[in-house]
């Protein structure tokens, strides 16, 4: 435990979090409040009005329990991946393309459904970040805590 606590203790809080979830999810172990240890509280969870969220082992697990069937809510769903599940405090718009391609449920345009995911009130993500001027720029989102609501009322439907 000791080499284990001095090894954690080179990493900033975010990549301590990846690791300690790493090793859980590699040794098949479930903290026993995987959300309240030091440097575990993934960033963008704490602006959750709804206590801990749901964990998965797998996107294709989350997917398939959220069973989204719009295109926008395809987005919504791996973007609550890569923010509660990944711990990341955003995501870019073509990372969550590139998941949903790899299970075979591509989005014919993300940029459209992150607008539509913005446009609705209350706003389910927002954008925080653009790189690059033209309309193709890389952008990143964070969910907002409605659309961590609306991913977990998906996940209780099922």
């Amino acid at each position: 435990m000791k080499a284990v606590a001095e090894a954690l203790s080179k990493l900033d809080a975010e990549a301590t979090g990846r690791v300690v979830r790493w090793a859980a999810e590699r040794f098949a172990v479930t903290p026993a409040h995987p959300s309240k240890g030091k440097g575990f509280t993934p960033s963008g969870e704490a602006n959750s009005d709804s206590g801990d969220a749901p964990r998965f082992s797998s996107f294709p697990d989350l997917y398939n329990a959220a069973s989204p069937t719009t295109e926008k809510d395809k987005a919504l769903v791996a973007g609550y991946w890569f923010q509660y599940n990944q711990g990341q405090e955003d995501f870019a718009a073509q990372a969550i393309n590139s998941a949903l391609k790899d299970l075979g449920q591509r989005v014919a345009n993300i940029t459209v459904a992150f607008n539509n995911l913005k446009a609705q009130k209350p706003a389910l993500v927002v954008q925080v970040k653009k790189s690059g001027s033209t309309k193709q720029a890389r952008k990143k989102y964070k969910l907002t805590a409605a659309g961590k609501k609306a991913v977990e009322e998906l996940i209780g439907q099922a």
